[in-house]
């Protein structure tokens, strides 16, 4: 598969509300293979495939987590608020990039106790003087995300922006390889996925699909520690059963579970007792789709240095294609 893409694509500037560059750059990629494409009015792009079967929702949220500076200090530090969930204690110390190009480091205040740590404990350093130093580069507002290079390893990859550039990576690789259009594909990048799912419903709305199918990341019960999550990262792609936006109709289950072995694909199922995907927001909008969601297990979510593995990406692409290329009729 096309890792060189993953890359460009994990260090591609897009937090929740800003997902122009990512946006820009996935229409580069698929402008020649599809029917059509369009944005809407929240910032979705939504890529048409016709075909004459059923309307299938393809899902993939282009947004990543971030920040945004809420007030500047005297002493010249940032104040921020969170885009997205970010845990206080893997943020520091972390490089972050705004969208101007320049580049802090984020620190904590009181030290001596990081106990019970809230994100208005935290700051960026932007090594300015003082405050009016500071505002000739930044006002509030502005809008930061985690930097760090993407690293292609011989079974993993490891960066930011896992969650969810893996999905827009696999539906653009999809949208390339699929030759059969029976089924009316409509593949949406997706915006603000991580301030409440918010460009799925109004896209769902509009598009009324009568299968939904979102492509997200899921949380590895291999890291130390964690001992009752069975997802695994590298026991391939997770077919969801439940998550907290989702329990998943035991059809689509199944059609998913018996085309993985008809396949021969390796997958596991997926149980998630938080957090929610686009495939929640398909299911309860509109008239509601058939809906479900194929995740990949990455260690450290949420972080900078999220990481998955190989196989299970491309077990992804596999069921993903695999699902598509056929008529659906549930």
């Amino acid at each position: 598969m096309n890792y060189q893409l993953l890359k460009s694509l994990c260090e591609c500037f897009g937090p929740s509300g800003y997902e122009e560059k990512v946006r820009e750059f996935i229409i580069e990629q698929i402008k020649d293979n599809v029917d059509e494409y369009y944005t809407d009015h929240i910032g979705n792009l939504i890529a048409h495939k016709k075909g004459n079967g059923k309307k299938v929702m393809i899902a993939a949220h282009m947004d990543q987590i971030g920040l945004m500076v809420t007030d500047i200090t005297k002493e010249g530090y940032i104040k921020f608020t969170n885009l997205g969930y970010l845990a206080p204690e893997q943020t520091i110390c972390q490089r972050v990039r705004f969208e101007n190009g320049r580049v802090g480091v984020i620190g904590v205040e009181h030290k001596e106790n990081r106990k019970g740590l809230k994100i208005s404990d935290l700051y960026v350093d932007v090594y300015a003087k003082d405050k009016e130093d500071a505002l000739k580069n930044f006002k509030v507002g502005d809008v930061a995300v985690y930097t760090h290079p993407a690293e292609i390893l011989e079974e993993h990859i490891m960066a930011p922006a896992l969650d969810d550039r893996y999905g827009v990576f696999i539906a653009i690789e999809t949208i390339k390889a699929i030759k059969n259009n029976d089924n009316d594909m409509y593949f949406v990048f997706t915006v603000q996925e991580e301030v409440g799912l918010r460009g799925a419903k109004t896209a769902a709305f509009n598009i009324q699909a009568d299968y939904g199918i979102a492509l997200d990341v899921t949380i590895s019960g291999d890291e130390l520690g964690d001992k009752h999550v069975p997802m695994k990262m590298g026991n391939g792609v997770a077919i969801k059963v439940k998550d907290s936006s989702l329990l998943v109709n035991p059809i689509v289950k199944n059609w998913m579970i018996n085309t993985a072995k008809d396949k021969n694909i390796c997958y596991q199922l997926e149980i998630l007792e938080a957090g929610g995907t686009d495939g929640g927001a398909m299911q309860l909008t509109g008239r509601g789709a058939l809906s479900g969601v194929l995740s990949v297990p990455i260690r450290y979510v949420h972080s900078a240095s999220e990481i998955a593995a190989k196989k299970d990406i491309e077990a992804s692409f596999d069921l993903l294609l695999a699902l598509l290329e056929k008529p659906i009729n549930l």
